[in-house]
């Protein structure tokens, strides 16, 4: 027998943006229930370096970012927020004008990024190698802790009487006076659905018969054991193939997007020695005290996207009152934001910035 719930919305993911469109939407009268497969703020936003530079943002998803990142600010301690600035690096002529392309660009979009000499880099970050010939960089520049993602999001549903399940996968969907969700808790029935299931989007929209081109990026991070203070900003490099923190604990992390092996159907991705060597390799040449360091462990990540890299965000193709949101690039920074404009669209209200139909035509060449 189907568990009859007064429920406006069934959320169907539980990260970053999932919760965030279901307080948007709690705010505005409806009543929402958050699923996930595993715990909230466990899948990518939970497991990414929690890099908050305006630096590496797609140029058309700035305005989205600097949005995501006030958001970020906002909440502060509770999800280790450091506004520390962050360089952007180049060691060679060719890396050096790459960047002044790329920055110039976001720039005009609004991020306040600015070119610096090397001397000024070498003031501010006297322990990175002295090969630097250009670099750019940005006071909002910072980081959280996406280890807390979970913690925050749980505590703000709770805060806010908001029903959540974890462990709570969602093996049916049907139509039927609106949404039956079959779950290991039993069938829950809702007049609307929201997938925000991140990479395993592509298998839940196939639950309502619908073929999301989505596909995963498997994303790596390294942490080293506790150093010295060796560097206090977000550092980068102009090929994008390089993010890097200390932590306050004294651990600093190493990413750059550099990919392992596997599928989000398969479970957790593979880390490959083909990619964890050269993104430490890179980091240790800006940053040679690494050589004096461990690195404790790294770890993969899934990462949504289709093939013109821009968000799904909006009514899902086909099939009335569902809607679907994923696939954002810089999901982490700009998740908070987008999920509240998401839960603005499903409320009937005009968004503060548009969104990204996702019936949109894909071009595989876009890529």
């Amino acid at each position: 027998m189907t568990r009859v719930y007064d429920i406006d919305i069934a959320i169907v993911g539980g990260g970053i943006m999932g919760c965030a469109v279901a307080l948007r939407v709690s705010e505005g009268g409806m009543v929402p229930i958050v699923l996930d497969q595993g715990d909230l703020g466990q899948g990518a936003s939970g497991v990414n370096a929690g890099t908050l530079s305006l630096q590496i943002k797609r140029v058309k998803l700035m305005p989205y970012a600097l949005k995501g990142h006030r958001d970020w600010e906002r909440m502060g301690d509770a999800v280790g927020f450091h506004k520390t600035g962050g360089y952007t690096l180049a060691f060679t002529p060719h890396e050096a004008v790459l960047l002044h392309e790329r920055q110039c660009l976001k720039a005009e979009a609004g991020a306040p990024i600015a070119f610096v000499s090397p001397q000024e880099v070498h003031k501010a970050e006297p322990n990175l190698a002295q090969k630097v010939v250009a670099a750019s960089y940005c006071a909002e520049d910072g980081y959280a802790n996406s280890s807390l993602t979970g913690q925050y999001y749980r505590g703000q549903l709770r805060d806010r009487g908001i029903a959540y399940r974890e462990r709570c996968q969602v093996t049916a969907i049907e139509q039927s006076e609106g949404f039956v969700l079959q779950t290991p808790d039993g069938p829950i029935r809702a007049r609307r659905v929201l997938l925000a299931a991140g990479a395993w989007l592509k298998p839940v929209a196939a639950l309502l018969g619908v073929d999301l081109p989505v596909r995963a990026r498997i994303n790596t991070v390294s942490v080293t054991e506790r150093m010295p203070p060796v560097v206090s900003t977000v550092i980068g490099h102009a090929t994008g193939l390089l993010t890097m923190k200390q932590k306050p604990n004294g651990t600093v992390l190493v990413g750059g997007g550099w990919q392992g092996r596997g599928t989000p159907q398969e479970g957790r991705g593979q880390v490959t020695a083909a990619s964890v060597q050269p993104n430490l390799a890179l980091a240790q040449y800006a940053l040679p005290a690494l050589a004096k360091a461990r690195v404790l462990r790294s770890w993969t990540g899934f990462e949504a996207n289709v093939p013109d890299f821009f968000p799904l965000a909006g009514a899902l193709p086909g099939v009335e009152n569902a809607f679907v949101l994923g696939c954002v690039r810089g999901g982490y920074t700009i998740g908070p934001y987008i999920g509240g404009l998401m839960g603005d669209f499903i409320l009937g209200r005009e968004p503060e910035l548009p969104l990204f139909d996702p019936a949109r035509n894909f071009d595989e060449d876009s890529t």
